[in-house]
């Protein structure tokens, strides 16, 4: 029987139930326009909180950079800690909505694509039911931690650059190098890591895997059938890309009429264009996901008939064979070898 491409897969689940790629864009951008609402009242509330007193209106007034650059100063001045506070407040309750939320999304797009597949492959699994919500949230929870390591690393790696660059010897060309070769090394292992973390949900959802579980399954197929797996993400890595040139030509549109059409025009042709483009991308990962589930769903391809086995071990010639009247027969020469 000739086995489906997962790659296909992937992109027929996208045309059979395009509901889950909805689905999938709206938790997402529920989540994000949430998150971007609470971050917008937070700011204006810590704004609030600054005084303004009369000398900085006054100096407000001037319109001269070096004034207002004071007034700023002296407004700001004090009131870091709060920041910093209000930061970190709404970082951990961010945080805790997100490894919730995107559990209970994952989960439901998931369940989605495994029961699309299963109609179509006849050797697909069963859904697995003793799956755990919480395993999800384990394997958010080590997104999350990975992604504020990375912002750690990044700090790090501007710590360092302002290191070797001193005022007393300054080197801006040296530090940007080190900033830079840091930063790059840092955006790959997160980006490693958030692949095989995200990629290990399906294996909760496919095969009741538990957090550290799926991540030992998702690297043992990983090294088992990198093939299939090069596929799949090459090819939808192709298609983001075709995606992002395609989005960056059509965003020149309203650009181009930045002379004669009002900025305020102009700046919502540009935001809906980008919009469009980060929805396609969430409905693309769906089918990502698809091809995922379906190469672990697919057993590994049987042998061909047509190919040869490997020779059997040397076997000794049968004793009826023999020439019993050689001598050399036995090491023994006073022992007589029975004709």
């Amino acid at each position: 029987m000739q086995q489906r491409s997962p790659t296909l897969e992937g992109f027929r689940a996208l045309f059979r139930r395009p509901s889950v790629g909805l689905a999938e864009i709206a938790w997402r951008w529920s989540f994000g326009f949430a998150a971007a609402l609470l971050l917008t009242f937070s700011f204006f509330e810590y704004l609030n909180t600054l005084p303004v007193s009369a000398r900085d209106l006054f100096l407000f007034r001037t319109r001269q950079p070096a004034l207002i650059s004071q007034a700023l100063l002296h407004i700001f001045r004090g009131s870091g800690q709060r920041a910093v506070e209000a930061a970190i407040v709404l970082g951990l309750a961010l945080a805790v909505a997100w490894i919730l939320i995107a559990a209970m999304g994952r989960a439901v797009t998931l369940q989605s694509l495994q029961s699309c597949l299963s109609e179509r492959n006849a050797t697909a699994a069963s859904a697995v039911e003793d799956w755990r919500l919480r395993s999800l949230g384990g394997l958010n929870f080590l997104r999350v931690a990975a992604t504020v390591a990375a912002a750690l690393g990044l700090l790090a790696a501007w710590l360092l650059g302002a290191a070797v660059s001193p005022d007393s010897d300054p080197s801006p060309g040296l530090a940007v190098l080190i900033f830079l070769s840091v930063a790059m090394l840092v955006w790959l292992a997160w980006s490693a890591v958030n692949w095989l973390l995200s990629f290990a949900a399906v294996f909760v959802v496919a095969q009741g895997e538990d957090t550290f579980g799926a991540m030992a399954a998702a690297l043992d197929l990983c090294l088992a059938r990198p093939a299939p797996m090069l596929a799949a993400s090459t090819w939808f890595g192709l298609a983001h890309l075709v995606l992002f040139f395609v989005a960056s030509s059509v965003v020149a549109i309203p650009l181009a009429f930045l002379s004669v059409a009002p900025g305020a025009v102009v700046l919502g042709g540009v935001l809906l264009v980008t919009c469009l483009y980060f929805a396609v991308v969430d409905y693309l990962y769906v089918g990502r996901l698809a091809a995922y589930l379906a190469i672990v769903e697919t057993p590994n391809p049987p042998l061909a008939s047509n190919v040869t086995p490997p020779h059997p071990p040397y076997a000794a010639p049968p004793r009826e064979n023999v020439d019993r009247d050689e001598v050399i027969l036995s090491d023994l020469p006073t022992i007589d070898v029975p004709k």
